[in-house]
């Protein structure tokens, strides 16, 4: 009959020797995480516009915050140019997932917007074209998006959503609503999609603000009550300077937790000489305040 031999006991330099070993795997781990939070940050800010295009009577300005935790950074973007009619352009958009590749992919939709912005007709059109030259990639991600076209000439915004957060817009003499418009699915889920044009006359002083998602929900803070908090401040500061009224939206996604990255942009407009008081119109739920 064999006798097992007895278990050896472990010695405390055993311990210490498993224990370090641990140790440096796990802080390996940890800074191959930082650097790819940093890169995700780097190429984030990298790919944001410097600055915003402006025109007499419109004022822009935007911010943008990563994560509170640091680890979920790269998908939201905004973005402001001018076209070759004299009108300018803005968008704001998330793109699913957050992380390098993430960021790099928000690039793609970014240049891709611009490359079909110079020849579409309106947004409509830019977001459709768009979709399809993100489906021609062959990429496994996909982006929310609304894309707006101001007309300086006019005192027209158009524009039109990709499963994209409604916009928030007030009047100075106190209207104010969601920009609920008609749109159509996400960017890189379905070939031939078609996205629906709202258009709105700017009868009156006011702002419009776009945002993202991580501006306005977490994960115990429902949408709803984001939505609210930022409409009541869009009322409040309709008339403010544009980086007083950012600042003061990305404020709610602190209340949020702030889990996820976000972005905000805002367009502060002069209303046209002679202006009345009335509701922005064109798929808007419009109520007065004060």
């Amino acid at each position: 009959m064999t006798r097992r031999r007895p278990p050896r006991s472990t010695s405390a330099e055993d311990l210490l020797t498993t224990l370090g070993r641990l140790t440096a795997q796990a802080r390996k781990g940890a800074e191959i995480q930082h650097a790819r939070v940093e890169l995700a940050e780097a190429l984030q800010r990298d790919m944001l516009p410097a600055r915003l295009p402006a025109v007499p009577g419109l004022r822009t300005a935007a911010r943008y915050a990563p994560s509170r935790d640091g680890l979920d950074i790269g998908g939201d973007w905004y973005d402001g140019f001018a076209l070759s009619d004299g009108s300018l352009a803005f968008c704001v958009g998330d793109v699913q997932g957050h992380d390098v590749e993430a960021a790099a992919f928000m690039g793609q939709v970014r240049i891709g917007l611009r490359a079909v912005a110079s020849t579409a007709r309106d947004p409509g059109e830019v977001l459709s074209r768009a979709n399809d030259l993100l489906l021609s990639v062959d990429s496994t991600l996909f982006a929310t998006c609304t894309f707006l076209r101001f007309d300086p000439v006019r005192w027209e915004i158009q524009s039109a959503r990709a499963g994209h957060v409604a916009g928030v817009w007030a009047t100075v003499e106190g209207w104010s609503g969601y920009a609920e418009d008609a749109g159509g699915p996400p960017l890189g889920i379905v070939a031939g999609e078609t996205y629906p044009v709202t258009r709105r006359r700017l009868s009156s002083p006011g702002a419009f603000v776009l945002l993202t998602d991580g501006v306005i929900e977490g994960p115990s803070f429902p949408i709803e009550e984001g939505m609210a908090r930022v409409s009541k401040m869009v009322a409040a500061g309709a008339g403010a300077d544009p980086g007083e009224l950012a600042a003061e939206v990305m404020t709610v996604a602190e209340l949020t937790g702030h889990t996820d990255d976000a972005a905000v942009l805002v367009l502060r407009y002069d209303g046209p000489p002679g202006a009345s008081c009335a509701p922005v119109p064109g798929g808007a739920t419009a109520h007065r305040t004060g």
